[in-house]
């Protein structure tokens, strides 16, 4: 029995090493968790603090023809104006170069309409029970990203810098064409026109302001509805080494439906131009969408959570 006895002993303390290591992870991830949870849950507290919304402004004067067009398509039903909005979405991204593996995501996004902020908080595989969590912000005017493996263990984060502050602005706004209100100029965005089918939006938030140019396209249905094709910078700050690097940018948008009076993409692409060939680095599609025009939120709404708030 001495030989069973040691045997039994060596599991049971590999088994005590594997409880408390599961254990430590798990505790990790739940702190990594409700991090996230208080994020979102600042974004959601100051965008309904910092609402500028004025009502009877007529978001159509003084805009360029294709701004007319494409607004007149995208609120071509009658929607309420919301407040926030949370989009769930699946596909792949690429970390690295071209040459680099698709690896699959699943993202919650929330964003505000009325001031500009959004929490990005996305799971991405990269083997079978390997995942990292990745968060991107922009919540208060400031930037933010942090990688945590396995959802719980913290590889890097960045907060603050002028080049992200502005990289996070500018995805904002290339991001809004799912929640149009916030291109409306009562919502601080001014638009300048460049061609029939061109122009040029740019938002301010504190002391950062992006700019990006909006390509549109016109499709003969029933109607003839103009959308977001593309949209593009021609420097976009990208996270290299450790510093930043400004690099042609372009966001491509495809597949409209309708979604609560509002058309809206429900497929998307973004591309970075690098000098060695175009690095597309993100393809995803949207499997829900949720406006929200209450002021307050539910604080039992959780990014990681498919079903919907209570009402």
């Amino acid at each position: 029995m001495g030989m069973l006895d040691r045997v039994l002993t060596r599991r049971s303390l590999l088994l005590a090493v594997l409880v408390t290591v599961l254990g430590l992870v798990g505790l990790a991830r739940h702190r990594e968790t409700r991090a996230t949870e208080r994020v979102v849950d600042r974004l959601l507290d100051e965008g309904a603090a910092n609402e500028q919304r004025r009502d009877g402004t007529d978001a159509r004067v003084d805009l360029p023809e294709p701004v007319q067009q494409y607004f007149e398509t995208a609120f071509s039903g009658d929607p309420h104006r919301p407040r926030s909005v949370r989009i769930e979405q699946e596909g792949t991204l690429r970390v690295g170069g071209p040459e680099s593996s698709w690896k699959p995501f699943t993202a919650t996004h929330h964003a505000t309409v009325h001031s500009p902020g959004f929490v990005w908080n996305a799971t991405v595989t990269f083997a079978p029970f390997v995942s990292v969590r990745v968060r991107d912000a922009f919540v208060g005017g400031e930037g933010s990203a942090r990688v945590a493996l396995f959802g719980a263990i913290p590889l890097g984060s960045e907060t603050g810098s002028p080049e992200l502050n502005e990289a996070a602005l500018q995805r904002y706004l290339a991001e809004a064409v799912w929640y149009p209100t916030a291109l409306r100029p009562e919502n601080g965005v001014s638009w300048e026109g460049i061609d029939e089918q061109t122009a040029r939006a740019t938002l301010e938030a504190g002391k950062t302001t992006a700019s990006l140019t909006f390509h549109f396209s016109t499709a003969d249905g029933d109607g003839d509805e103009t959308v977001v094709e593309r949209v593009h910078t021609e420097r976009r700050y990208r996270a290299v080494g450790d510093g930043f690097e400004p690099t042609p940018w372009t966001g491509l948008w495809r597949e409209y439906e309708e979604r609560d009076g509002r058309r809206v993409p429900t497929e998307g692409e973004v591309v970075w131009h690098l000098d060695e060939g175009d690095l597309h680095a993100w393809r995803g599609r949207v499997s829900e969408v949720e406006y929200r025009r209450e002021r307050g939120h539910r604080r039992a709404w959780r990014f990681d959570s498919r079903l919907p708030p209570p009402e």
